[in-house]
């Protein structure tokens, strides 16, 4: 998918753009290096939720709010190509699957290891459970701290966005969505 040896070359030119040396002993490696977080930053763009869901569905008699919260992920604003980081909270209402524990968080991180915008990550991520598990509902929130707005523009440090994305009985029932809520707010004792 990606160049490694052109984005070496990029990265080279880059460096000679902003006035440096590429050939200064703290910059020879650089190129390998930002070429090697690439690979790792948009690695998301090689996998599905298909890919990482594997067979790990199963039938379960299960009728109550699954909730995952405080996933962990980083990511790039596509508009800057600088990071946003956060956590991600995600639940769902089974209809007779559940999926493996460890699912839900990869999924995040295929969504996140693109050039994102935190609005289409948080529907991407509650889309993807809606088509793989069929739930009776899904409810996602991501929250997150953009340094494109903290370390550029507007410059303000403490300020995070808050998206949100529901499907299905989270979306229909105030009571079902309110629980969800209760459950992500609530601290863990």
């Amino acid at each position: 998918m990606q160049d490694h040896n052109k984005i070496k070359e990029i990265i080279k030119s880059l460096l000679e753009e902003i006035g440096e040396d590429p050939k200064r002993e703290g910059l020879v490696k650089t190129p390998e290096r930002v070429a090697k977080s690439w690979e790792y930053f948009i690695s998301g763009y090689k996998f599905s939720p298909e890919d990482v869901i594997n067979d790990a569905i199963f039938e379960e008699e299960c009728d109550e709010i699954i909730v995952i919260k405080n996933i962990d992920f980083f990511s790039l604003c596509e508009h800057h190509l600088l990071p946003f980081k956060g956590v991600a909270h995600i639940g769902y209402l089974p209809n007779k699957k559940i999926i493996g524990l460890s699912k839900i968080p990869r999924i995040v991180d295929i969504y996140a290891r693109r050039l994102q915008v935190q609005e289409r990550m948080t529907n991407q991520i509650a889309g993807a459970l809606q088509k793989t598990l069929k739930p009776k509902g899904v409810a996602a929130i991501v929250e997150a701290e953009h340094l494109c707005m903290q370390m550029r523009g507007v410059e303000k440090k403490a300020t995070f966005m808050v998206t949100s994305a529901v499907r299905g009985a989270f979306k229909e029932n105030q009571k079902t969505r309110d629980e969800f809520l209760a459950i992500v707010s609530k601290g863990i004792k």
